[in-house]
């Protein structure tokens, strides 16, 4: 390994007790990095020492892991979620893999967006919409009924709350959906500021979705590209200059959505002048942002995989989500890994960019709980 090459975050790796032998050359190091700015989901309600996502894990120091309840690409309900006794036992075999300290995540909105049902028997809880008519306490109360729930199914990390502003009510992926607080964007951040907080006390870090706006989308992003050159506003942003200034973001989920405003090249997730510019610059945010999911139609019709994975680093990505449930590769991870070592390598994305988001990932990871 070079001299001090892990220098910047020795002593955070030290204070969260990661104390398994890192290896000892400077293509290990780069692996490391690298492994830490993926998550991916998979097949399976049980994991064994071959399954892929465990190789994922130990060979190839994957970051973090997402789980579903139903397999899009298969049109089936058999996926990662089946009962509150599988799903734990699931994920703590999953991170008792991880030399250091695995994300596991889940998107638990509420409403109609939670991968852990009642059907399941999961405790249920309401829309975004239902309880951004509460008063402070019933919100910050629901969010803590969250995190009980997903503390005790063994989940560190919920994709949750969404951020959106209400501003079009039959927007197919948030209005439609109930998944928005409120339109008042101000009503939007405090909401979302009592969830995160109800969400913490429970030991669960959430992420605020999907930056900077997509709750004027006439469209879906799932289904292909949204553009919201016409119908985006600055007061999107309110909310998350709102978290972002209280100090209560720590992680924020990036929108596939186009905006000629911003960026007359790329939708956000992609996006330099997004992600670099406006999030970090200008809203002062030096927490981890993580892309939406990269399966997505809104970035496979127009970018390739190695397109897209190299324009959200440079942007400033520092997680790159990879569903692996739209679509399925159980060698998902393994081509990713080799494809941003090889950039790396080949000098297309300078190894200091790498380590830049390695350093955000493990401040988060120094603060979860064990």
């Amino acid at each position: 390994m070079r001299p001090n090459a892990f220098a910047p975050v020795l002593a955070l790796i030290l204070v969260v007790s990661l104390l398994a032998p890192l290896p000892a050359s400077a293509d290990d190091d780069l692996d490391i990095m690298v492994g830490q700015m993926l998550m991916a989901g998979f097949r399976g309600f049980a994991v064994t020492p071959d399954s892929p996502i465990v190789r994922d894990i130990r060979e190839r120091h994957l970051g973090g892991v997402i789980l579903f309840d139903y397999d899009v690409a298969m049109n089936s309900p058999d996926r990662n979620i089946d009962s509150p006794a599988q799903v734990a036992r699931l994920t703590a075999d999953l991170a008792g893999y991880a030399a250091i300290p695995l994300l596991v995540a889940v998107d638990q909105e509420g409403g109609r967006v939670q991968r852990l049902k009642p059907g399941r028997g999961f405790a249920g809880s309401p829309s975004a919409r239902e309880l951004g008519t509460l008063d402070d306490a019933a919100i910050e109360a629901a969010g803590a009924e969250v995190g009980r729930t997903l503390r005790r199914a063994g989940f560190n990390l919920d994709f949750a709350p969404v951020a959106d502003v209400d501003v079009d009510p039959d927007s197919p992926a948030i209005g439609r959906l109930g998944r928005s607080f409120s339109a008042n964007p101000a009503r939007v951040g405090q909401c979302a500021g009592l969830f995160l907080a109800g969400l913490a006390s429970q030991g669960v870090t959430g992420c605020l979705k999907h930056f900077p706006g997509h709750g004027s989308a006439g469209t879906d992003s799932h289904l292909g590209v949204t553009d919201v050159t016409a119908t985006w506003s600055r007061d999107e942003l309110i909310p998350y200059r709102i978290l972002i200034n209280r100090g209560a973001a720590r992680m924020i989920m990036t929108a596939h959505i186009f905006n000629a405003r911003l960026d007359q090249d790329h939708p956000a997730t992609l996006s330099r002048p997004v992600i670099t510019g406006l999030l970090r610059q200008e809203l002062g945010f030096d927490g981890v942002v993580v892309t939406d999911d990269l399966d997505m139609k809104a970035i496979t019709d127009r970018y390739g995989r190695d397109a897209a994975i190299r324009l959200a680093i440079e942007a400033g990505a520092d997680i790159l989500l990879i569903g692996n449930n739209l679509t399925y590769d159980p060698d998902a991870v393994r081509l990713a890994h080799g494809r941003i070592t090889a950039m790396v390598r080949d000098g297309i994305i300078a190894e200091a960019r790498i380590r830049e988001s390695f350093e955000r990932i493990l401040r988060l990871k120094q603060n979860l709980p064990e």
